[in-house]
């Protein structure tokens, strides 16, 4: 082998040496808009994140109540990737010819709590509820926000709906829901497990999963992200063992 030869085979190696250890990293990154469910906000930005250093690519995220997203949504928002707090939404923008059909999947399910910050006043079993210590008690607005929806059945599930009605203060989103607790505009409120799961104090219940409709948080990649390899790449890395890792750490159950 002469020293030109040696020289360019030590290249080609290096070459594919580097390639191996950047996997799929695109040679040109990319930007990609995913419009995320409120109660995802923190999970889906530490997926983000080590979506950024797998690829090299960039997903920039929305929050908002999964109602509010998709009213955008059918108004030309021009989202890519579409991370829904129920299932209902994303199969309906298949339907409506807004997602890619056949690409919806469950990424998580989501767990309800009742919250207080207030050390005591809720028990492990729920029954805060009816012992009246409470002025106000968030939630989600159901009619945009499928945790709304799951506190309402839980409510009625318990046979306290009328009876605490007058008290409930609704949120545009679970976010705004967790917001008057921690403010205190509210004592208690039905949150999200992720947005207090790793809050120390307080007092809270976990709901149990048979007391409302299984949150099934659905994704869809819409067809504006088609062509996007943002877009895709960010979609697949949801179903990657790192997002999964992820999710689960937050209190979210994957199937």
């Amino acid at each position: 082998m002469t020293q030109i030869t040696r020289r360019f085979s030590a290249l080609a190696l290096a070459v594919l040496s580097a390639a191996t250890l950047m996997g799929a990293r695109p040679a040109s990154a990319a930007d990609t808009q995913v419009a995320v469910a409120a109660n995802f906000t923190e999970p889906a930005k530490e997926i983000a994140a080590a979506f950024k250093t797998a690829t090299g690519h960039t997903a920039i995220l929305t929050f908002g109540s999964s109602g509010q997203i998709y009213t955008q949504l059918a108004h030309g928002a021009p989202y890519e990737v579409f991370l829904s707090a129920d299932a209902d939404r994303p199969k309906k923008a298949e339907q409506d010819g807004l997602g890619v059909p056949k690409t919806r999947f469950t990424y998580a399910v989501g767990r309800l709590v009742l919250y207080s910050r207030t050390p005591g006043l809720v028990d492990d079993k729920g029954a805060a509820l009816s012992g009246g210590g409470f002025n106000k008690l968030s939630i989600a607005d159901p009619a945009a926000a499928p945790y709304g929806v799951a506190a309402v059945q839980t409510l009625r599930k318990l046979g306290l709906y009328d009876q605490v009605k007058p008290k409930i203060v609704t949120g545009s989103s679970i976010t705004q829901a967790y917001q008057f607790v921690q403010t205190g505009a509210a004592e208690v409120g039905f949150i999200a497990l992720s947005q207090v799961i790793n809050e120390q104090g307080g007092s809270r219940w976990l709901v149990p999963a048979g007391f409302h409709a299984p949150i099934d948080q659905q994704a869809i990649l819409l067809y504006t992200g088609e062509k996007n390899p943002a877009a895709k790449a960010f979609f697949d890395y949801l179903k990657t063992p790192a997002a999964v890792a992820i999710i689960k750490r937050y209190g979210y159950e994957v199937r």
